[in-house]
């Protein structure tokens, strides 16, 4: 940090988890944040001084970084009342004149101009450091992994319901609103979205490194050709799309703009030094100087360009409203994941009846083993949370042979996993008891789960954004003085990204995206006792035009269609706390997981047997589970 910036240094250095893509998991040599910290979150910011380690995240990691981060290292606590955010601390704590250094192609446009603001007011300066490469890469040196070679795979038609040239198409006619000339796109989804294409250099998430800049004439793959066997290369050629090396980008995004080309992006999105390249190159025009590296990122004069225009990108809009290809490909993958996973239920069932105990992360081989069996089926779609008693208060656990905990007849267990089909993504969470759950427990868990139901059956207008019904899902949480810190629902993509914008279903008011029919959002209340124990119920929805007797205004009125098709433990439930309401709810959608799921589960009768108990309406489970218990509780008696 001294000798950064040709010797002028810096006193802060900013490490974020995102990449030059903006990703919230990001390949393997772009996982800084991580390599610094040791923390492995989704989730955070780190901030390093002369004097002070910091790591930034939210509620959903603060007991998993308490665990990782070393004894160097002050944990911040985003969002909660007494934890100033990085740019206010960096602001009040450096002296004047201080130096606060960046890498440009890891910070957002939007984040770096509030980062210059609220340093400005105190007299500091952000400053890009682009010449001198990442900082944190410089200490990592030869240990940091390569980029990533495996080969990129076709997305087939049948699954992705567009050509290439369809979606094309959309992102050009989105041009002419803004006059621009070509659209940028810099996250790894919507490149692997817009060209029908998916990879494997992030774990669990089938993309790969690149961007893709579209004109109203042609389209342009940036990647790492090696990777582009001939099919794929057949596939993009046939779509019109060029393959160019991926480090060529900014100097192509240079000499459109030096050449008076407007490039669209999405300013939320691309990277400050990508944004800075056009800006610059064409403020000199094209017979400007030459500029080395460094230049990429300094400021054009203010109004001395019109390079970029700002555009929320058309291709993430198209991508969260599934067509109907997709949506078929989802309930697909939907019914191969509720296979594998009621015979792994069935199999914990059994194991834990028979006496046995085991380990979190024999749990999550088993449940990934079956998921193995499923046809189409690639990799889980995030590290399966196998969390025992207090380990499931770790919002997104990961068990580690050697520290993990068992399980056994006495476990709250919750186990939230997911599935990579060739067709679609899961993402599930049953929470999970095989003994004598306390009522509290009990207790919390019906609070939960009428929260899940509510939100399950919400009816609400078109333009409504998740925010609007986030309250549904916690009121019967707020009614015994509980809660959670995490989102009740993201969006999800079409055999992509388990996490996916831009909807939301949480109380980040600053998120008014409408949710739209052919969204597809999950409902994921949940709560949560440090040491203690985790619940949360997890399905996927899918957002459909509601049947209502009136439309107020002419207005459409949408509701949720459930995609998940696994049973809900009654074991945890109180029922003495649902409402009538509450209990047909339960009853229907158990009836509808047999009705769908029964036909598959034809060759394996044990699997079938345990959805037939596991599927029967409320009161005729509780009525065999006391009569199981009966016996039990005579011999006690004597």
């Amino acid at each position: 940090m001294v000798k950064a910036d040709g010797g002028k240094g810096v006193a802060a250095y900013i490490v974020p988890t995102e990449d030059p893509h903006m990703s919230e998991y990001p390949p393997d040599p772009f996982k800084r944040r991580e390599y610094i910290s040791s923390f492995t979150g989704s989730a955070g910011t780190a901030v390093v001084t002369a004097d002070h380690a910091l790591l930034w995240t939210d509620g959903r990691y603060f007991l998993q970084a308490e665990t990782e981060l070393g004894p160097e290292w002050t944990l911040m606590r985003g969002g909660t009342g007494s934890c100033p955010e990085i740019n206010e601390w960096l602001a009040d704590t450096l002296p004047e004149g201080s130096r606060v250094g960046f890498d440009p192609f890891c910070h957002t446009v939007e984040a770096v101009n509030k980062l210059k603001a609220k340093l400005q007011e105190k007299g500091l300066e952000a400053v890009p450091l682009l010449a001198d490469g990442n900082l944190v890469d410089q200490a990592w040196g030869a240990d940091r992994p390569g980029m990533p070679t495996a080969p990129l795979r076709v997305h087939e038609a049948v699954w992705a319901g567009a050509s290439i040239q369809q979606k094309v198409d959309e992102v050009r006619q989105s041009l002419a609103g803004v006059k621009a000339d070509c659209f940028l796109a810099t996250t790894l989804d919507e490149v692997a979205w817009l060209y029908n294409l998916r990879g494997s250099d992030v774990p669990y998430n089938p993309v790969f490194v690149s961007y893709a800049l579209v004109s109203l004439t042609d389209a342009v793959l940036y990647t790492n050709p090696e990777k582009v066997p001939p099919t794929v290369a057949e596939h993009l050629k046939a779509g019109g799309v060029a393959v160019r090396p991926y480090e060529q980008l900014v100097a192509d995004v240079k000499a459109k703009a030096a050449a008076k080309a407007c490039i669209a992006m999405d300013l939320s999105k691309v990277s400050y030094a990508v944004y800075q390249a056009a800006e610059e190159a064409a403020a000199a025009g094209p017979r400007g100087r030459k500029r080395n590296a460094a230049d990429a990122v300094v400021p054009a004069a203010a109004g001395a360009s019109k390079a970029v225009v700002d555009l929320v990108s058309p291709v993430v809009a198209a991508k969260a409203i599934k067509n109907a290809a997709e949506l078929e490909g989802m309930r697909q993958a939907h019914l191969r994941d509720a296979v594998a996973i009621c015979d792994f239920l069935n199999w914990l069932e059994n194991k834990i009846a028979s006496g046995a105990t085991l380990t979190e992360v024999e749990v999550e081989l088993e449940l990934t083993g079956r998921r193995k069996q499923q046809q189409g089926f690639i990799e889980p779609s995030f590290p399966t949370i196998a969390g025992a008693n207090g380990n499931g208060a770790i919002i997104h656990y990961r068990a580690q042979e050697g520290t993990c905990k068992t399980v056994d007849a006495k476990t709250l267990l919750l186990v939230d996993s997911g599935g990579q089909y060739d067709c679609g993504t899961t993402d599930i969470t049953r929470t999970l008891h095989f003994g004598s759950p306390t009522e509290h427990q009990r207790r919390c868990y019906t609070r939960v789960l009428q929260g899940h139901i509510a939100l399950a059956q919400a009816v609400f207008p078109e333009g409504t954004p998740g925010t609007a019904i986030d309250a549904l899902a916690r009121l019967p949480l707020w009614r015994d003085g509980l809660n959670y810190r995490h989102g009740t629902g993201h969006g999800v993509g079409a055999a992509l990204n388990v996490h996916e914008g831009p909807q939301s279903i949480s109380t980040r008011y600053w998120i008014t995206t409408p949710l739209q029919v052919g969204m597809i959002c999950s409902n994921e209340p949940g709560y949560y006792e440090d040491g203690g124990f985790g619940i949360r119920v997890e399905n996927l929805l899918v957002i459909k035009e509601a049947d209502t007797e009136f439309r107020f205004g002419g207005a459409t009125f949408m509701s949720f269609e459930d995609l998940t098709l696994v049973p809900i433990q009654i074991k945890m439930i109180n029922p003495a706390l649902l409402t009538d309401s509450e209990e047909q709810w339960l009853d229907s959608y158990h009836k509808l997981v047999w009705q769908r799921v029964s036909p598959l589960l034809a060759d394996k009768p044990d699997v079938l047997a345990w959805l037939k108990r596991n599927t029967a309406p409320l009161k005729e489970q509780l009525a065999a589970a006391e009569a199981a218990a009966a016996p039990a509780a005579a011999m006690a008696a004597v």
